[in-house]
């Protein structure tokens, strides 16, 4: 979890909000850290305003003012040339700016593919000027997630679900399932971002505006493409077919990663914050679930957010352990039998009564609306 800003820290995104707090009788930018604004045309108010203790990252300035700030006392980190992403972005990706041109190009050509593969070539050859960008930009997309859901009255549940689950596929059917009935009982539903069961919740959740029939023939649109194998280039033109047929659909949240870039994002989820560091994601995408987490049948992957989640409730105090629900209980414990476990790991703890097993969505969602 991000640490607290400071009482006098002020996040600064938008070139209205500088403009407010000037209105409001400013004297001193102590504390205020600005992120991506543009503020040329602002120099007049810039020079009286003290500078110490104000931070800036990747803003544009009128010429001589920031070296002028600078010089007397703010920390400016500088746009960061020849990189296919923002570092210091003030808000979350959506599915049409990652995929931004996919109707005409290849996947390979929009900008999501282009982040991993910038990605990749940071990695082979590490540079101080790669790992400040990624780091930054992890910062900047935690920053963005907490201001969304410091917005929100809804409660964050997790769905965890493996990215094999093809579309046409009961399995696939029943977390689009899952992901509608969480949405219409007043959840938040986020998912790992990426294919699979994933993508399926936040379809649900996205569809759960309509009635359920739409979810039916959705389903049944994108069972065309049932993966992204071989093409993600189709795999996200249908599913972007389905967004463009079905507008204003509910909120839902992907948080996927370009470390598993061969896995791409996908579209149904209205708001991304995606991450270049796995644990990084992992963490945040637990930690911000605060209203429970379902865990559908998955291989390693959803074992270890399982047992990631455990050791966090395992040592939470009493009020703050977050309900656990594995759906399938044949699958949890004889096919990959991490309920037993987890069984002996609660005895004695506070998070004994929070860990549950059921066999349908329907009692998965009652458990956490109880």
């Amino acid at each position: 979890m991000n640490a607290p800003l400071a009482p006098r820290d002020l996040e600064i995104e938008s070139l209205p909000r500088f403009d407010e707090l000037v209105a409001g009788g400013a004297k001193s930018m102590r504390g205020w850290h600005f992120q991506s604004v543009d503020l040329r045309g602002r120099s007049s108010v810039l020079v009286v305003l003290r500078a110490p203790g104000s931070v800036f990252m990747g803003c544009v300035f009128d010429p001589g003012i920031e070296e002028l700030l600078r010089a007397r006392g703010a920390l400016i980190f500088p746009t960061l040339p020849h990189l296919p992403f923002n570092p210091y972005r003030g808000h979350l990706y959506t599915g049409a700016e990652l995929y931004a041109g996919i109707a005409e190009a290849d996947y390979e050509d929009v900008s999501d593919a282009r982040i991993y593969q910038w990605s990749l070539q940071a990695g082979r050859a590490p540079s101080l000027h790669a790992t400040l960008a990624s780091a930054m930009h992890d910062h900047a997309i935690s920053d963005a997630l907490d201001d969304l859901l410091s917005e929100l009255t809804a409660p964050v549940v997790g769905v965890m679900g493996g990215h094999d689950a093809p579309r046409g596929s009961a399995k696939y059917a029943q977390a689009a399932q899952l992901g509608r009935s969480l949405s219409l009982a007043g959840f938040l539903v986020a998912t790992g971002g990426g294919p699979g069961a994933m993508e399926a919740a936040n379809l649900g959740a996205y569809l759960s505006t309509y009635d359920a029939g739409t979810l039916e023939s959705a389903l049944l649109a994108l069972a065309a493409v049932p993966g992204f194998r071989p093409s993600v280039t189709e795999w996200a033109r249908t599913a972007l077919a389905v967004v463009d047929a079905y507008p204003g659909g509910a909120q839902t949240l992907g948080i996927p990663t370009w470390f598993y870039g061969h896995e791409p994002p996908n579209i149904l989820a209205t708001k991304i914050a995606k991450y270049f560091t796995n644990a990084l994601r992992e963490s945040v995408l637990l930690d911000r679930s605060r209203g429970g987490i379902v865990f559908l049948p998955g291989a390693a992957g959803t074992v270890q957010e399982i047992f990631q989640d455990a050791c966090e409730n395992y040592y939470a105090a009493e009020g703050a352990v977050v309900p656990m629900v594995l759906v399938g209980r044949h699958f949890w414990e004889e096919q990959v039998p991490a309920l037993p476990l987890l069984r002996t790991l609660s005895v004695g703890r506070s998070m004994a009564p929070h860990v549950h097993v059921v066999d349908t969505v329907a009692e998965a969602v009652a458990v956490l609306a109880a």
